[in-house]
């Protein structure tokens, strides 16, 4: 009578046995310990090196709880001023003045065509991703690896990073902040307070910040009643509002705007953005 039997493990042969548990022996802790004692103990023998190092140690923790408690401020105070519009007073040479164009609207007192035209222009992933969207990234370097002009990946919520925390420049420093700064605001503030921001930060022309400014200095009406094309035409000129234009639209501006409406339509029209 033939009886069944248990099938053989094809995936180890008698002669593997099973990878025994990586486990630190009692001697390797104690030598990592010494170590640790040792260095203790040269830092606490020299008086200086000591202060040195519970200097560097208070001034981190004072950047760190400090940048901390300003992102979780900010998420309920308005954002009247960023180091861009400081950067950008104090090169005015005079041709636009001094005065810089820029008023607080809340998410609510916004057209949300406004909110839907900078989402289909700079990041359409924006209510999904968390903060950065790594197949844009990897888009990029390829590109870049044969463009003459970088292209950049940065997301809605990391331009807001840049602008309102960070200073002008390209630095390893400064990219590590930004994203330090980047899931920060994602974590603490959410996808719709950052989009508030943008729509209020943003640089959308000659000292001017902000669709509520735009709208008002360029259009004569308030952001709250955009139109769908008087919203993309704020956006087609977001990657450069020193040399483009909203008033005076380029051939390349106005064609763009037709891009970036097709593009609303495309993703379904408000309710893209309506569960943020």
């Amino acid at each position: 009578m033939n009886t069944s039997q248990r099938p053989a493990n094809t995936f180890r042969t008698a002669s593997q046995q099973p990878r025994p548990k990586l486990d630190h022996s009692p001697v390797q802790r104690l030598q990592k310990s010494g170590r640790w004692q040792q260095t203790r103990r040269f830092i606490r023998d020299r008086p200086i090196l000591e202060r040195v190092y519970w200097f560097f140690i208070k001034v981190f923790l004072w950047l760190f709880f400090g940048s901390l408690g300003y992102v979780v401020a900010l998420k309920y105070v308005p954002v009247f001023v960023t180091p861009l519009m400081v950067s950008r007073w104090m090169d005015a040479d005079g041709s636009e003045g001094t005065h810089i164009y820029k008023k607080w609207r809340s998410y609510d007192e916004i057209s949300k065509e406004a909110a839907l035209a900078v989402v289909a222009s700079e990041d359409q992933a924006f209510p999904t991703h968390w903060g950065f969207d790594f197949d844009e990234i990897q888009d990029a370097i390829k590109e870049n690896q044969h463009r003459k002009r970088p292209r950049g990946a940065s997301t809605i919520s990391q331009q807001v990073a840049k602008n309102v925390f960070l200073w002008n420049g390209r630095s390893y420093i400064r990219k590590g902040l930004e994203v330090y700064f980047t899931v920060l605001i994602e974590l603490i503030w959410g996808k719709k307070r950052i989009l508030e921001v943008y729509l209020n930060v943003a640089e959308t022309g000659p000292m001017t910040f902000g669709v509520e400014a735009a709208s008002q200095r360029f259009y004569g009406h308030s952001a709250a009643t955009l139109t769908r094309s008087e919203a993309a035409r704020i956006a087609a000129v977001l990657p450069n509002p020193i040399q483009f234009s909203i008033k005076n639209p380029s051939t390349y501006i106005l064609r763009r705007t037709t891009q970036i409406s097709r593009q609303m339509r495309y993703l379904g029209g408000q309710k893209y953005i309506q569960n943020l």
